[in-house]
């Protein structure tokens, strides 16, 4: 039985941080063929550690708030700071398990062996520098610090990852590497649904008794939101498949900027083109082409552009599994998140300085997004809209 198995008599929560922050290499060897469940994982391990940066945080911005002290602090509301701790636990819960299937899926194309309850192993020891320095936010000024210091969790990764997925040494570093940038796509992807959670938790009396249910019948339940584990794992799926050129020593391909170029309307809203650019680039197999054009009238101005994601684009397929929804408002504005038909969808307007953005991702690999001034953000939904979004689902196929 596990050490952080619930009711296991050798339970050793504080033996096992030291060890995997001080002597990770045995500690590994230890975890690699250490019996475990992902619910147990969970509740004796994940949930208590990721608890850390929540309260820390909370009891930070309480008592200090953020900002610089003695010149500018802002403090929350407690309602906004008890509900902001509760959605970022509750996603570092859910990010470990997504971080998971991605490692699971990338591990054959790395000579690893899949198994979801190793990768699972690999997800949730490496994030514990980050949870334990995420006790420096009780001090916001230190929380860099605490941030600085989970970086050591990438140096757990790699030494984890040959271990316990079974991927030879000389490739540790590859799989690391796009291990780690599929993990900051997650983060940032997973940070925009933050809204949705937020309304989930005021509705349904937040996450702090939330748990994982059915992660390995097909489905993960969190704060009473359900998310498809197959959609997810699809997704995980374009990471493998984008991996596995990489280590190939191929580049993922991606549409030729000049095809993008072309999608671009002379005109849009009374909106005349007045540039039109276009490129693309990347490295390490994981590329990306864009095209660009700066649009005008009346002395109002926006950009239009249509982005090929590439290997990166598997993450938007998550995001929209996962039904992001969120919306958010200030005295002159707003933003919003939603994910409709499968399409995700990201807008923000400023009503006092007429400028906003409007962004939908299409075919879960293509961004088509309009960012700048003019009369009402139904101009940037229009122009938007003018993009052929029917050729480019055809290409993302």
């Amino acid at each position: 039985m596990s050490v952080v198995e619930p009711g296991a008599v050798s339970s050793d929560l504080v033996g096992r941080v030291k060890r995997i922050l001080l002597t990770p290499s045995p500690e590994w060897e230890r975890i690699d063929t250490e019996p475990a469940t992902v619910k147990g994982l969970y509740v004796g391990y994940v949930c208590i550690l990721a608890a850390i940066p929540a309260v820390a945080g909370l009891v930070g911005s309480l008592v200090f708030g953020h900002g610089i002290p003695g010149l500018a602090t802002i403090r929350p509301s407690p309602v906004g700071a008890i509900i902001g701790a509760v959605v970022g636990y509750g996603l570092s819960l859910l990010s470990v398990f997504l971080l998971s299937l991605i490692i699971d899926a990338l591990a054959p194309s790395f000579d690893g062996q899949k198994n979801s309850l190793q990768a699972f192993k690999v997800a949730a020891y490496s994030g514990t520098a980050g949870w334990v320095a995420g006790i420096f936010s009780l001090f916001p000024p230190l929380a860099i610090i605490g941030g600085l210091l989970g970086l050591y969790g990438l140096y757990l990764l790699y030494t984890g990852l040959p271990r316990v997925m079974k991927a030879p040494k000389e490739k540790a570093i590859g799989y690391t590497a796009v291990t780690v940038i599929c993990a900051i796509v997650l983060y940032v992807v997973v940070g925009m649904i933050t809204g949705a959670v937020v309304g989930a938790a005021a509705i349904g009396g937040g996450l702090a008794a939330s748990k994982v249910v059915g992660a390995d019948t097909g489905s993960v339940t969190l704060g009473g939101q359900t998310y498809d584990v197959g959609q997810m794992d699809a997704a995980a799926k374009k990471m493998e498949a984008a991996a596995a050129s990489i280590e190939a020593g191929k580049d993922v391909p991606v549409t030729s900027p000049d095809v993008l170029k072309g999608l671009l309307p002379a005109a849009t809203s009374g909106f005349n083109r007045t540039s039109l650019e276009a490129s693309s680039g990347g490295a390490g197999g994981m590329g990306m082409s864009v095209a660009r054009g700066d649009y005008e009238r009346d002395g109002k101005r926006f950009t239009l552009a249509v982005t090929d994601l590439g290997a990166l684009g598997g993450m938007t397929a998550m995001a929209s599994a996962m039904n992001a929804q969120s919306t958010s408002e200030t005295d002159t504005g707003y933003e919003k998140t939603s994910t409709a038909g499968g399409q995700l969808t990201t807008e923000k307007w400023d009503r006092e300085t007429k400028s906003g953005g409007y962004t939908v991702v299409v075919g879960n690999r293509f961004s088509i997004e309009a960012n700048g001034d003019a009369d009402s953000i139904d101009d940037l939904k229009r122009a938007v809209a003018s993009v052929d979004a029917g050729k480019l689902k055809s290409l993302a196929r």
